[in-house]
């Protein structure tokens, strides 16, 4: 396929353009700093991916689950009206799951502050009732505290999402910073590639006169240095997604390691790692871009 068209008598094929540029594939260190760009835009993209899918999975999970306290002293009052409350709950249209904490569960969790002595007393405690709403159940929480309130006063709802609030809030502001980053990774990159461009052009002047008297147009020259910046730039990009997917694996097996649920929602499910595989090929059309724009801007001021 012939770099220049019409007017430039097909002469510059492929390979003789090819040999126009002498300097070795990859032989400048603009592959590299691409990779080290890509690398931490991948990083950064893969972060924000996770913390977006972690934070809607959040969201279903926590948005339809209750916890119900019946504080009495009275033991035998507080567990009558316990049992009337998960029967008359667990009637309610959207309930997946309701199930009563046993006073032993409640204690062990109070041991930590209170003691093994002090929890192992006869310490009156709320009983607690932990319901499940299915995702999209309408007003399933309001109508769960009227039929609560209605059997017991002494009874309060505690809704799982007002206490993640303001975890929601710091994974929505992570979010926001995350594509920040990968922003400033793509200008940066952008101008790694004007630089690169310029300085070729620098080297090869003396070329581009010949070629500018062969008859030669902008856009023809252009297109040849376009070539050669998005192959290193695809170089580059690959590495840095590689070196970045690396990573990604590693701490995704430290953190199945912790065992923690909060934890481990944040992953990658496999449209996000699609997400990914693209961004290589986002940035090499960057580079052609900028590399073309420089090129033709560069040569028509010096004309």
């Amino acid at each position: 396929m012939a770099l220049f068209g019409r007017g430039s008598g097909h002469w510059l094929t492929s390979a003789a353009g090819r040999r126009l540029l002498p300097e070795g594939w990859l032989s400048g260190p603009m592959p590299w700093v691409i990779a080290i760009m890509m690398f931490l835009m991948v990083l950064a993209a893969a972060a924000g991916l996770a913390l977006g899918f972690a934070a809607r999975d959040l969201d279903d999970h926590m948005s339809g689950q209750i916890t119900i306290q019946i504080v009495d002293a009275n033991k035998a009052r507080r567990d009558d009206a316990a049992a009337r409350i998960a029967t008359a709950v667990g009637k309610l249209p959207g309930v997946v799951s309701i199930r009563r904490v046993g006073d032993e569960e409640i204690t062990e969790l109070l041991q930590p502050w209170l003691g093994a002595g002090l929890a192992d007393n006869d310490l009156p405690v709320p009983a607690m009732i932990d319901v499940a709403f299915a995702p999209g159940s309408d007003r399933g929480v309001e109508k769960a505290g009227a039929v609560v309130r209605a059997i017991s006063p002494r009874a309060r709802i505690d809704a799982h999402a007002q206490w993640l609030a303001p975890l929601a809030g710091l994974i929505a502001s992570l979010r926001w910073l995350a594509g920040v980053l990968v922003l400033l990774m793509a200008a940066a990159a952008a101008f790694t590639v004007v630089l690169a461009a310029r300085a070729a052009l620098n080297t090869h002047q003396a070329t581009i006169d010949v070629m500018h008297h062969l008859g030669s147009s902008d856009a023809q020259i252009a297109s040849l240095f376009q070539r050669r910046i998005a192959t290193d730039a695809l170089f580059g990009s690959l590495i840095g997604l590689l070196l970045a997917s690396l990573v990604i694996y590693a701490v995704g097996d430290r953190i199945a390691e912790v065992g923690s649920d909060l934890l481990g929602s944040v992953e990658l499910p496999p449209v996000a790692w699609a997400m990914l595989g693209l961004l290589p090929i986002a940035g090499t059309l960057l580079a052609m871009v900028a590399a073309r724009l420089t090129i033709l801007v560069a040569l028509r001021r010096r004309l």
